[in-house]
């Protein structure tokens, strides 16, 4: 296999397993043999973060240093298997899974609550739920079924009002949603839902632009600084890089409305064509994420394959 650029080769020289082998098997970046991307996903499994974080999971799916599903930030449950569908753990490790049915237990009642109430709300933390419960293979589950029914009432709602911007729409809440839309096979996928994605995109691109974030926010306010810094991981919050991540997963970046977001990504791309990453979480996660040329690769590897999706050569 011989690397397209410069580029290339320094990804693949990652001492992180995922970033090796979702470089790998982007046909975008590489052209490499199907053996070698087997061996990449399965080192991804034994070496690094992925098996480091299952590691800390307890027999009943939770992660052992919860303080409730949420918390301590960003350890506990939720954010652990936040993390571990980003590095790419296999949907069907029986942990990942176990965890997954975990969450989906520990909200079922909460999310029935709220749907009983009529009063979508976090739509950021729900579209996490779904996404990762549909990468455990878990989206015709009933529970799931549920959360992603008060998914498409929260994006008819606002869309994605929530409490934390003055009840206003929130286009954190709506990126997250689509994120967990996106990971529902299309053959799953209802009409609701299908609605809401149309209409989580014309929020986002027509609407609004990504690359003003000229968004609703609560009165003598502005939108947080973090959504113009390219950042990984994040959780609960998203920037211009994770939303064209959501588009591009949608099959949606030939929109008109995302083109100027395009050019500004292109634009943050340093002079040795990579892209520089900020992890405001770092000190506040598993150290197995990595060192700060880590969160670089990330990024850059994520800029590249929005951008080749795209038609632009990255």
């Amino acid at each position: 296999m011989k690397p397209i650029d410069d580029r290339i080769a320094w990804l693949l020289e990652s001492t992180t397993p995922s970033i090796v082998h979702q470089t790998l098997a982007d046909p975008a970046l590489c052209a490499a043999p199907a053996a070698k991307i087997r061996s990449a996903k399965a080192k991804v499994m034994r070496v690094g973060a992925v098996p480091a974080i299952l590691a800390r999971q307890s027999g009943g799916g939770k992660w052992k240093i919860d303080r409730g599903y949420y918390g301590p930030k960003f350890y506990s449950t939720h954010w652990s298997m936040m993390l571990l569908t980003e590095l790419g753990v296999e949907g069907t490790d029986r942990g990942f899974r176990r965890g997954a049915e975990y969450m989906l237990d520990a909200t079922e009642k909460e999310a029935r609550d709220s749907m009983d109430r009529k009063i979508p709300d976090w739509s950021c933390f729900w579209g996490n739920l779904q996404k990762y419960a549909s990468h455990a293979g878990l989206s015709d589950d009933p529970r799931a079924g549920q959360v992603a029914e008060y998914l498409a009432m929260a994006m008819n709602d606002g869309p994605c009002a929530c409490r934390i911007n003055g009840g206003k729409a929130c286009a954190w809440g709506v990126i997250r949603t689509l994120w967990g839309f996106a990971a529902v096979p299309k053959k799953n996928r209802t009409g609701t839902i299908d609605h809401a994605i149309r209409k989580g995109i014309r929020f986002l691109l027509e609407e609004g632009r990504l690359e003003a974030a000229d968004y609703p926010v609560r009165p003598n306010t502005r939108i947080n600084p973090m959504w113009f810094k390219l950042s990984f991981p994040l959780f609960y919050h998203a920037d211009i890089l994770f939303a064209l991540r959501v588009l591009d997963d949608l099959e949606a970046l030939d929109h008109r409305g995302a083109r100027s977001a395009l050019d500004w990504l292109e634009g943050r791309r340093g002079p040795n064509g990579r892209w520089k990453g900020s992890s405001p979480f770092r000190t506040r996660t598993w150290k197995e994420m990595g060192a700060p040329e880590e969160t670089h690769r990330w990024v850059t590897l994520q800029a590249m394959r929005v951008l080749n999706h795209a038609g632009r050569k990255a």
